[in-house]
């Protein structure tokens, strides 16, 4: 048992003690009630010592939300940006009322303390699969940001990597948890749809397309305000140049992330997959359908998903068409079903972006159990979105085998599967 589990375990059974003794048991008067839990605090025994990797936007975010729960004490920030290593101090700091937030640029440093239960990892897209790992092998819980891979085999490393280690993984697909698209999948899994013919995901940007542009060489500042090197995690060496850390050019470069497609596919197409009950598998019959890189993808049961721009309802909407009916949602809260009379069946509140998430994650982490975007599902629809971005890399169709994880006879495309990582990183 796992020393999480066996802080919680413990605080069950003194329970259970107490009650079996018909109370008689009495504490000491001089005990502070809220290191008891009264008056809304919690007890340092039901506590989730946590620590953050990756302050960015997402991570600033991410943080709020955790920090919102009463049962989350967050210890230290991890960053390779000084800046944002920093602020997060700050932010945690002003929380709490004191300096004992730490500061770590490296993440082992941070994964050695036995005190940390749990950790938030907010870094870039590139190295969301090594820290991941790494927290994983330190015997870390895990709210993971999504794309959770640069490429196929990184996400496989991961979902086959909490499992031995038999971690909590929680991806930040957070509309798993936001009612309307919860509703919408619903509906789709009912039956009320009929069986389902076409699902569709919206992708970030018309172009699907991702680059791998070489940069000038440019002076490499110092390590406490960026470590270049941290930076770069498992991706190939280059030499510094501060375009590339930014977020709008790292996210449309391969070497980085998995651009349009993996940016809103991690959430929209993960969320269609759901709705077709395909968590354990991915789509096999993949071609590009115009000159903007939209995807058809067809999965082993004949549905069709298309990835493509152009839905309603905000950022990140999907839509579900049956045999007698179809329902599209976004994240802006609106939707529109058909047949109409399915209205009535609309119950749900919000919690968007990330709250019920977060909630979530944290309730698995005391209770064992396995929260709903675990990382074989995220594995699973990220690998979709991979196999789309490499249909479009190639200019033309690709077959994929979700059971063996390969393209059949195809060795251009099956050298894409996954990336050499460079020293000391290893999957």
């Amino acid at each position: 048992m796992n020393h999480v589990a066996r802080k919680f375990n413990r605080r069950r059974f003194l329970k259970t003690t107490l009650a079996a003794a018909g109370g008689a048991a009495v504490l000491p008067t001089i005990v502070p009630s809220s290191a008891l839990g009264a008056d809304g605090a919690v007890a340092p025994s039901d506590r989730i010592v946590m620590g953050t990797i990756g302050y960015g936007g997402r991570g600033r975010s991410d943080m709020g939300a955790f920090l919102n729960n009463a049962d989350v004490q967050m210890l230290a920030v991890c960053d390779v940006n000084g800046s944002r290593r920093n602020g997060g101090k700050r932010d945690v700091d002003r929380k709490y009322g004191n300096k004992d937030c730490k500061t770590y640029i490296n993440i082992r440093e941070l994964l050695a303390r036995k005190d940390i239960d749990a950790v938030l990892i907010a870094t870039g897209d590139n190295n969301h699969s090594m820290v991941a790992i790494e927290s994983a092998r330190a015997g870390k819980d895990m709210y993971c940001e999504k794309p959770m891979s640069v490429t196929i085999a990184e996400s496989r490393a991961v979902s086959d990597t909490m499992k031995r280690f038999s971690r909590i993984f929680q991806c930040g697909t957070q509309r798993r948890n936001v009612g309307n698209f919860v509703w919408a999948v619903n509906l789709a899994r009912s039956g009320k749809l009929g069986r389902i013919t076409k699902v569709e995901a919206e992708k970030h940007r018309a172009n699907s397309g991702v680059y791998f542009t070489v940069l000038p060489t440019e002076p490499e500042p110092a390590k406490e305000v960026m470590d270049w090197n941290g930076w770069l995690g498992p991706a190939m060496w280059r030499p510094y140049n501060p375009k590339y850390h930014a977020r709008q050019f790292w996210l449309a470069h391969g070497d980085f992330s998995g651009g349009s497609i993996c940016e809103w596919g991690s959430h929209t197409v993960d969320i269609c997959q759901w709705a077709l009950d395909a968590d354990d598998t991915s789509a096999i019959d993949y071609e590009t359908i115009n000159d903007r890189g939209d995807i058809k993808a067809t999965y082993a049961n004949g549905a069709d998903l298309i990835i493509r721009k152009g839905l309603r309802f905000g950022s990140c909407p999907v839509r579900f068409e049956g045999a007698e009916g179809w329902v599209e949602t976004g994240d802006s809260g609106q939707f529109e079903v058909f047949p109409k009379s399915l209205m009535a069946e609309r119950r749900f509140k919000g919690g968007y972006p990330q709250n019920n998430h977060v909630r979530e994650f944290l309730n698995c982490v005391k209770s064992r159990q396995q929260p709903v975007a675990t990382a074989e599902g995220a594995h699973r629809s990220i690998s979709t979105c991979h196999v789309a971005n490499i249909c479009v890399r190639l200019g033309r169709p690709v077959k994929w085998d979700p059971v063996k994880e390969e393209f059949p006879n195809d060795p251009e495309a099956n050298r894409l599967v996954s990336r050499a990582y460079r020293h000391p990183w290893r999957l």
